[in-house]
């Protein structure tokens, strides 16, 4: 039995293996041979620590990401915007209903309001509504005639905005309840007189509007503050009430709120990591009408010679040329390139090749819809397995709260430990969820890689198949190994081997994970074309901090390239022969 610590400081720099020109296959010993008795007997090598600095404390601290965001629940948000409205109303020798005005109008960004309204307070009063006298003076008569109902009551029953228009109580009440039940622009609602564009604040609602009236646009006011702010987000979970407020160049997008949802800051789809939102929406959208559409993609669309996508022509020339990264240029009708297209083809904008060879036998639609079939297996093949980790990821989240809710406690008594002692086992669980969220997507990143491209799409798949690999490891210790601690009669002896080995799986698969992550963020910018021949090991003994292994196993010699147990093995593209 070794110590978590010893695992880790036992694994390479996944950096190191993306840096260097070489890429290699290890000599393909079994990762848990030595470490964890016969756990690792049909394993490969897996999993990679950042540095070999690992084992001190203040480093591991420093490398903790930051969060760039800051998760609210209602008093926050509350606590916040009244801190807003005090702010600029002291600065500006406003009242609080002021204030609120002001700061609705320019998105209750305080910066801007001081900006705008010491650059020019007149021309801010006036284009918010804010007047600094009546412009009605109505203050010597007892009687006033309604502009809406033409009523003549007493000055009792009138109210007015800060413009000194009169109108109605009853009048006043029916024109806000109106404007606050057709929704949030209640938020911008002006004098009733036409020419006027005095503001109506909070002040005006309180006083004239029912109690459901005040509660709705309390609530349109509080909303405001998160939906009209740049820098905060509501949590796109259902039934979530709180709101991300997200500091700019805080890092990347992923955001975790205190109900447990991540989600993407930019698109606010669910986290997506490694994969960008472009690629995201692209693939979304394919997923809810590919198969839908399936036939009429075989009937309507040709695929690009060159990387096999599906093609629509939106233009009446036949010079196609494929979207980037791919740019190739050829014929619509004959789908050869546009280079070719001259005199003996009958003239640049003029192809007849495609009749001539239709008449000859050598070309039919058969070939374009085997084509297109080729290109729809393809998909097939990527949203399976995207779609197959997300399900595994569902079943995984269940196990957690099964885990929680019910073993947890009988593991303790059965076990004769403590729940401090098993947090490694809800750790583990978590990292799985995590880790089949990244895998899910490393899928959709796969479908878009390019396919000529062949050096990269080979590395990616090496670098998924062992990333796949190693989450497999960590999943089935963490569901079907420990089952046996659960139903046991009583305690085990092995127990704290079992869980020192948890630890160890989860750490190495997190790390891994996390550099597989930038690794594909980056582009996998490091295959080049001096790899052509070599794909790196997710532990590659070429690393030159490499430690040496235990009992006499050198970790910086190379092996045979043989096939790896647990990784789907790759083929080479050799491109020396």
């Amino acid at each position: 039995m070794v110590s978590e610590d010893n695992v880790i400081e036992d694994s390479a720099s996944v950096e190191d293996d993306f840096d260097g020109d070489d890429y290699d296959y290890d000599d393909g010993g079994d990762y848990y041979d030595d470490d964890y008795g016969d756990a690792g007997d049909d394993d490969d090598d897996y999993g990679l620590v950042e540095d070999d600095d690992v084992d001190d404390p203040g480093a591991m601290v420093s490398r903790r990401p930051k969060l760039g965001y800051t998760v609210l629940q209602e008093a926050d948000i509350k606590q916040r915007q009244e801190d807003d409205i005090s702010k600029v109303s002291t600065v500006l020798s406003l009242s609080q209903v002021e204030a609120t005005i002001l700061l609705r109008h320019y998105n209750w960004n305080v910066n801007e309001v001081h900006d705008e309204w010491f650059s020019d307070e007149e021309r801010v009063r006036k284009s918010v509504g804010l007047f600094e006298r009546p412009v009605v003076d109505v203050s010597d008569a007892s009687k006033f005639t309604c502009g809406i109902c033409f009523d003549l009551l007493p000055r009792d029953n009138f109210a007015s905005a800060s413009c000194g228009h009169p109108f109605c109580r009853e009048c006043w009440q029916g024109y806000i309840c109106t404007s606050i039940n057709d929704g949030p622009g209640c938020l911008l609602l002006r004098c009733p007189e036409p020419s006027c564009k005095a503001a109506v604040g909070p002040d005006m609602i309180d006083k004239l509007a029912p109690c459901e009236e005040k509660g709705k646009y309390s609530q349109f006011l509080l909303r405001s503050y998160i939906e009209d702010n740049r820098e905060a987000k509501w949590c796109p979970a259902p039934g979530c009430e709180n709101a991300v407020n997200f500091a700019v160049g805080g890092g990347d997008f992923d955001i975790t709120c205190l109900c447990s949802y991540r989600f993407c800051w930019n698109c606010t789809v669910e986290a997506h990591r490694p994969v960008d939102c472009e690629t995201v929406t692209k693939w979304m959208l394919k997923n809810s009408v590919d198969g839908e559409n399936v036939n009429w993609i075989l009937h309507n669309s040709k695929t690009c010679p060159k990387c096999k996508r599906p093609i629509e022509k939106n233009q009446g020339c036949m010079h196609m040329t494929c979207t980037p990264p791919c740019s190739y240029e050829f014929c619509w009708l004959c789908l050869r390139a546009w280079s070719s297209h001259g005199v003996a083809t009958g003239g640049f904008y003029s192809c007849n090749v495609y009749e001539a060879e239709m008449q000859k036998g050598n070309v039919d639609a058969e070939m374009r819809r085997e084509m297109a079939k080729n290109s729809f297996e393809k998909y097939t093949h990527y949203y399976e397995r995207w779609a197959s980790n997300q399900s595994s990821r569902e079943k995984a989240l269940e196990d957690l709260n099964r885990m929680e809710s019910e073993n947890m406690e009988k593991l303790c008594n059965v076990q004769c430990t403590t729940m401090s002692q098993l947090k490694c086992i809800t750790e583990a669980w978590l990292q799985i969820v995590e880790c089949r969220r990244v895998l899910k997507w490393t899928y959709a990143y796969g479908y878009y890689l390019p396919e000529h491209e062949k050096t990269k799409t080979q590395f990616f798949e090496y670098l998924q198949g062992e990333a796949e690999a190693g989450l497999e490891r960590l999943h089935r210790c963490a569901e079907k190994e420990l089952d046996k601690y659960v139903t046991a009669d009583g305690p085990l002896s092995d127990f704290d081997d079992f869980r020192t080995k948890l630890t160890g799986l989860t750490s190495v698969t997190k790390t891994y994970f996390e550099n597989l992550v930038r690794a594909l963020e980056n582009g996998l910018e490091d295959v080049n074309s001096t790899a052509c021949n070599k794909i790196v090991s997710p532990r590659s003994p070429a690393s030159p901090r490499s430690p040496t292994g235990r009992n006499g196993k050198g970790r910086g010699s190379r092996g045979k390239e043989s096939p790896r147990a647990g990784g789907s093995p790759k083929n080479v593209d050799d491109t020396s022969k």
